[in-house]
């Protein structure tokens, strides 16, 4: 089944087994966390590494602005990528797709492709991209670092990354009029959040991009990760018409669909007017969502409450 690993197999059989220890990782393998900290003799390196492989029309755009996001979200620069490719076969128009989507979009964020392999896999029915980013960081940003008091902020919306897919990938299932599906296709512009993560960064207690299971599963990996408690209110979360719309016509929730593009932050309570007014000076639409308090690590919101992963929506419609 599509979709990330169970916690409790992810830390048996993965985050036990890291290999000799070294006293330069400041931050390494952790469920929630999705980048490692390095010292290094400039400072704070930041690493992360993340595959793509269901998005095919616009899978090399949407690979650079996870991977970077990544960063970004753990309060680094993002400077270079290593780019591997997986192809099903060696159909050089694939490739060329692939690779000038990867090109421009590095280029549009001032990121340096510095390497990575390409090679032809049998048994892939998709191609698969998967990047490594790389960057320094001034201070290292955890997913679990929210602390009771703070608030809860969100930007730009929930949902943009899968508005996108939607519009491609799964256009012909979208009965909406046009000027909806341009805007809901533009979303790829909005993916990166390397400049919200650089307004927050000097102030937030924790940072986390969400991607798989959307905003929700963001918040429950940040809440599990913290040890805390998260109160969100559900309608204080932004949802872009083209984004419901899209979500709408094919049953999945926009809050539990592809959520690069938005980035949840925690602050201290009395920074959370400053931190939203300049995010606005920087024309970056942001919320507040809801507070962190004590108690059982979960998410409560709308009545529920979730304590466990959950799965990403949109993984029905590739199954």
């Amino acid at each position: 089944m599509t979709g990330k690993l169970d916690p409790a197999v992810l830390s048996d059989l993965v985050l036990s087994r890291t290999g000799a220890p070294n006293p330069n990782l400041l931050a390494g393998p952790a469920f929630g966390e999705d980048a490692a900290a390095i010292r290094v003799e400039e400072g704070t390196l930041v690493a992360s590494t993340d595959p793509i492989s269901l998005a095919a029309e616009r899978i090399g755009h949407l690979a650079v602005a996870v991977a970077s996001n990544d960063v970004a979200a753990a309060g680094g620069r993002p400077e270079y990528l290593l780019n591997t490719v997986l192809l099903p076969d060696a159909d050089p128009e694939l490739l060329d797709t692939i690779t000038g989507q990867l090109d421009a979009e590095s280029e549009r964020l001032g990121l340096t492709v510095a390497g990575g392999h390409t090679e032809v896999v049998a048994g892939l029915d998709r191609p698969l991209c998967s990047l490594t980013c790389l960057g320094m960081a001034d201070r290292f940003v955890p997913t679990g670092g929210a602390e009771p008091g703070n608030r809860i902020l969100l930007t730009k919306g929930a949902g943009i990354e899968a508005t996108g897919v939607l519009a491609t990938d799964f256009r012909d299932r979208l009965d909406l009029p046009a000027d909806l599906l341009d805007r809901a296709t533009a979303a790829f512009d909005d993916l990166s959040v390397m400049p919200e993560a650089a307004v927050l960064a000097p102030v937030a207690t924790a940072m986390h991009d969400p991607t798989e299971g959307g905003v929700l599963e963001g918040l429950i990996e940040m809440a599990l990760t913290g040890q805390v408690t998260l109160h969100v209110d559900r309608d204080a979360v932004h949802v872009r018409e083209e984004t419901r719309a899209a979500c709408d016509a094919v049953g999945v929730d926009p809050l539990r669909v592809l959520g690069s593009g938005a980035l949840l932050a925690t602050v201290d309570a009395d920074e959370a007017d400053d931190a939203l007014a300049a995010l606005g000076e920087e024309g970056i639409d942001a919320v507040d969502v809801g507070r962190v308090e004590p108690g059982e690590p979960s998410v409560r919101i709308d009545g529920e409450r979730y304590a466990e992963t959950i799965r990403d929506d949109m993984y029905d419609l590739w199954d």
